[in-house]
């Protein structure tokens, strides 16, 4: 008898047994960390994010117990992956796992970020939905302009305003180079919205004036420093942190735009006690996240005049109750001005150019 002869092995013939590891159902789940400790994200570097341990917030907040023995230590970690997408900005609260010695070359994990008590948003432009953390858990936002050198840019201030009182930030306008130009012309404009404002200028042999009243300010809060390129953000940072080194940059004489100096935003600690956070320049400052109710509820000075307004108003038509507000007086000496800023918001925010008033 013949012998049958055997044909070559293929890929049918491999019989591959199941990964009972991998063919375990997942659970939704999450591990709790019960151990994990508190901490707070003082600045993120690609994808590297170096916490405080305790945290700078707990350190100003009255409480009974005094701070374990390991606050205060700087901890360099990760996003653990089960966080997914979700994002960590400066100034999360977080929990931490894993080496939280602080040595060098040590890593721990974040594993929960905890709710915030505050956000500053920022969407990229006015018809972009998304909106994007700048800051969280800040309670005052210090809107730094100068008063000349560049010029001063009320458009955005006003936004940066409406976006102070949106994450429910206490704001205060941070005025620079009095020294080029006197600041009552820019702070008429703003005086009825009542907002705080601090004023410096450089003395003849170059130092800041001002600064004292600046540390006043700033005692036991924490204050996001924002404003444009050049306005001399990093300069006032600098003086009030000493060994801070945030670079300085130049104006351009042509343009009269400042240059991009401070990159990333960075919690710095105030010895005069308080935490300020230093911003990368801006030069727009995106809306489209925050309700228009909102953006007309940001300028207390006009809300009153909405009484008289038509029913589903936009604000910016002819029937609007605010034109005869301001006319009045009921907005104070700048009311005609204020509404005109208003309305500059709310053309922007629908994506509307200045001069097209709403067809509502």
């Amino acid at each position: 008898m013949t012998p049958r002869r055997r044909r070559a092995p293929d890929e049918s013939d491999v019989r591959v047994r199941p990964n009972p590891r991998g063919s375990r159902p997942r659970s939704k789940d999450r591990p709790l960390h019960a151990d994990a400790v508190a901490a707070q994200v003082l600045t993120v570097d690609r994808g590297r994010y170096t916490c405080l341990l305790g945290g700078f917030s707990l350190a100003l907040e009255q409480t009974d117990s005094e701070p374990g023995e390991d606050s205060g230590r700087l901890v360099t970690a990760m996003k653990a992956r089960e966080l997914g997408r979700a994002g960590v900005v400066v100034g999360d609260r977080v929990a931490l796992v894993g080496d939280v010695s602080g040595a060098p070359g040590s890593l721990a994990r974040i594993v929960r970020v905890e709710p915030r008590g505050s956000a500053l948003r920022r969407s990229a432009d006015d018809t972009d939905p998304i909106e994007r953390v700048v800051v969280a858990n800040a309670d005052q936002l210090g809107v730094v302009i100068s008063l000349a050198e560049p010029d001063p840019r009320p458009r955005l201030v006003d936004r940066c305003l409406v976006a102070a009182y949106d994450a429910g930030m206490d704001p205060l306008l941070v005025l620079t180079k009095a020294d080029l130009r006197e600041p009552d012309a820019f702070l008429a404009s703003y005086a009825p919205l009542d907002v705080h404002w601090v004023v410096t200028r450089r003395s003849d042999d170059g130092e800041i004036e001002g600064l004292d009243e600046v540390r006043d300010r700033l005692a036991g809060r924490v204050t996001t420093l924002i404003g444009s390129s050049g306005v001399g953000k990093s300069t006032l940072v600098n003086a009030l942190v000493p060994g801070a080194t945030r670079t300085i940059g130049a104006v351009n004489d042509v343009t009269g735009r400042g240059r991009h100096t401070s990159t990333s935003a960075l919690a710095l600690r105030l010895p005069s006690g308080g935490w300020v956070i230093d911003t990368p320049g801006v030069r727009s400052f995106g809306l489209a996240h925050v309700d228009p109710d909102r953006i007309v509820a940001a300028f207390p000075d006009l809300a009153g005049g909405t009484v008289d307004c038509p029913r589903g108003c936009s604000h910016d038509e002819p029937d609007c109750g605010l034109d005869a507000w301001a006319a009045s007086g009921g907005a104070g000496p700048a009311g005609p001005a204020r509404l005109e800023s208003l309305r500059r918001l709310l053309r922007s925010r629908e994506g509307r150019a200045d001069d097209q008033p709403s067809a509502g």
